[in-house]
């Protein structure tokens, strides 16, 4: 049968009658894919089947990839065993009340096996402390057991952690639906707040503005975040998190929503300069004791790669563009310190370089003042501190001298700690003298109209640190490519093994460092958002993997 005008027949197919806005507009058939279609997936566009992420799953037409959970022979076996018996593979890590462990599939075991044996593993080695999120595991898991929005949470961070190192979409798919999810639950939470479930929702809120890549969806989190932590004052020594809401009492009153430009002065500029000139001077000084220390040279390097770049680029002036800029150096916060300690727990250079990262998050504060504080600075002072104390102590006769030589190296980090310490103190005084934190009455029903902040937040397509996407489309010498996706064009080297971590993360992952490499001067970006942001900065990011 001839076609339209005499031409050839149409090809018989199938309409998508559910299809996204976004192909509708484009004339083109949309697959379907929940939660993202993978046209829009393919041309790195907003699909609006994300503004219903707990709607019905639509049908697709082909099977679906299963998500890449890095299973090995020896996890399965763990998994299986624990879900015949129903006991925790890693008692001491203390979970108490534990969730009902038969009650959940396998896949949601391996996303919960994943984090555990990361934190287990701290805690083993006594370098819980020394990372941002490994020593509260054991209270998330805790309040999971009664809080199901919770425990999405966690599956959602731990599955776009996967997806960081596998490369997989369909783990980055698998991590949003849990964070749809977790954030319907957060919702009724706070619909329904009270010192009961408190904690469940300031869990929930610190776990969804970790994995925050996007700067609204983060200063919406840490709004509503504030606001909890403001309306817990009556109980919060009942709290599990007493300690975290001690040291983060009162947070600063910044209207981190605000897209208005904040000129920068001459001086304030040359301060700046300073800065960084100061945190340069204390790596270079660190590096002739890496020479034998091939990953945390690198990770060194990497670093410095970013000071460089911070050095010669224009000065974020609005919230979004200081977001942007320190966003890689945040990721590092979160992932650097458990790869660097699961492979040499107590030695003194590996310390020395974690502490260099976390006093580099202190000492930027300055140069992003409307986000800087609680983006990096505040989650660095607590494992910054620990690392000082931990580090002067091998600054002793009992020790080799070239550990008594890298632990004086530790100078620099503590007085960048000491300083923001003070700083952030005299401020909090100011802060707390001309507005007193009002406590409201106790059994609270509803927050104020700040909270509205977290309630009116919906995922974007970005999720975690894990998750920027990455417009690299070059390769470092000496790397291959692999399978990536359109969100993860991520250099994969020719290592494909597992280590012999006990999470099993591959030695040729983010996980690890990567090998050095030289960025072309014409490639210029805003490091973990998407290109077609065009933030004015002109800042240049720091080659590492997203």
């Amino acid at each position: 049968m001839a076609g339209p005008g005499g031409g050839p027949s149409r090809r018989s197919h199938t309409k998508s009658r559910k299809g996204c806005k976004t192909c509708k507009k484009r004339h083109i058939r949309c697959d379907e894919t929940f939660p993202q279609c993978r046209n829009c997936t393919k041309h790195q566009v907003r699909c609006d089947y994300m503004d219903n992420p707990t709607a019905m799953v639509p049908e697709s037409p082909k099977s679906p990839q299963q998500p890449n959970l890095l299973w090995t022979p020896e996890i399965d076996a763990t998994i299986e065993l624990w879900r015949q018996t129903g006991e925790f593979p890693f008692p001491e890590m203390r979970v108490y009340p534990q969730p009902q462990w038969r009650a959940y599939p396998k896949t949601d075991l391996r996303l919960i096996h994943h984090l555990s044996s990361i934190s287990n593993e701290m805690f083993r080695n006594r370098t819980s402390k020394l990372t941002i999120w490994t020593d509260l595991m054991p209270k998330f898991l805790s309040i999971a057991a009664s809080q199901p929005f919770v425990m999405h949470s966690i599956l959602a961070f731990s599955a776009s952690h996967l997806a960081w190192i596998s490369q997989s979409s369909e783990t980055r798919h698998l991590a949003f639906q849990h964070a749809g999810v977790a954030l319907k639950g957060l919702h009724e939470g706070i619909a329904n707040f009270t010192k009961v479930n408190s904690d469940a929702v300031l869990a929930s809120s610190l776990l969804l503005a970790w994995q925050a890549t996007d700067w609204r969806g983060w200063a919406s989190l840490v709004t509503g975040t504030k606001t909890v932590i403001q309306a817990m004052q009556p109980w919060r020594h009942e709290s599990l998190f007493a300690d975290y809401i001690a040291e983060h009492t009162p947070m600063p009153s910044k209207n981190f929503m605000n897209p208005i430009s904040t000129p920068i002065t001459q001086e304030a500029h040359r301060e700046h300069l300073n800065i960084i000139a100061d945190i340069n001077g204390s790596l270079q000084r660190l590096q002739p004791y890496l020479n034998r220390q091939d990953q945390e040279g690198k990770w060194v390097d990497q670093l410095r790669g970013f000071m460089d770049r911070l050095r010669v680029s224009s000065p974020p002036q609005t919230s979004e563009e200081q977001f942007a800029q320190l966003y890689a150096l945040r990721k590092w916060l979160f992932w650097v310190p458990i790869s660097l300690l699961a492979a040499k727990r107590g030695d003194a250079t590996v310390l020395v370089v974690l502490a260099h990262f976390y006093a580099a998050a202190l000492a930027l504060e300055p140069l992003f003042p409307d986000v800087g504080a609680v983006f990096c600075a505040n989650l660095s002072l607590q494992p910054l501190q620990e690392i000082t104390q931990i580090v002067q102590s091998y600054q002793d006769e009992r020790y080799d001298q070239r550990t008594q030589a890298v632990s004086y190296l530790i100078q620099y980090p503590s007085d960048v700690a000491t300083a923001f310490k003070t700083r952030r103190d005299w401020i909090r005084q100011q802060a707390g003298e001309a507005s007193p934190v009002q406590h409201p009455s106790y059994g609270l029903e509803t927050l104020n109209v700040d909270i509205g902040h977290l309630a009116q937040y919906s995922y974007p397509p970005s999720l975690s640190p894990a998750f920027a996407p990455s417009p690299l489309t070059f390769l470092p010498p000496g790397l291959q490519s692999g399978p990536t996706s359109p969100y993860l064009e991520v250099p994969r080297t020719a290592v494909e093994q597992y280590g012999t971590s006990t999470y099993a993360s591959p030695l040729g992952s983010p996980a690890t460092v990567p090998p050095p490499y030289s960025v072309p001067e014409e490639h210029v970006f805003s490091f973990g958002m998407p290109m077609s942001m065009g933030y004015p900065s002109g800042f240049v990011a720091t080659p590492i993997w997203t």
